[in-house]
């Protein structure tokens, strides 16, 4: 396999990991929105935790895909 065909394909990897964190995300949110007067309040907090955590790993998953965008203009 050739250098480029496999940097294009860890950006396709990228491309997928950055749609499942940004779904997981928005689906959190939506239960936070939809249910924060009948749940337990440990549970908003850990899941405010979470859509923290969840929101840096598509951060640098998105920093990882720029960094490989960068490495195809070199070929």
């Amino acid at each position: 396999m050739a250098k480029i065909d496999k940097i294009k394909e860890q950006i396709g990897w990228l491309k997928i990991i950055f749609g499942l964190l940004t779904a997981m995300v928005v689906s959190i949110i939506g239960f936070i929105v939809t249910s924060y007067k009948v749940t337990d309040p440990l549970i908003l907090i850990l899941s405010l935790v979470l859509v923290v955590f969840l929101s840096f790993g598509i951060v640098v998953t998105n920093q990882k895909a720029y960094t490989k965008m960068d490495e195809l203009e070199e070929y």
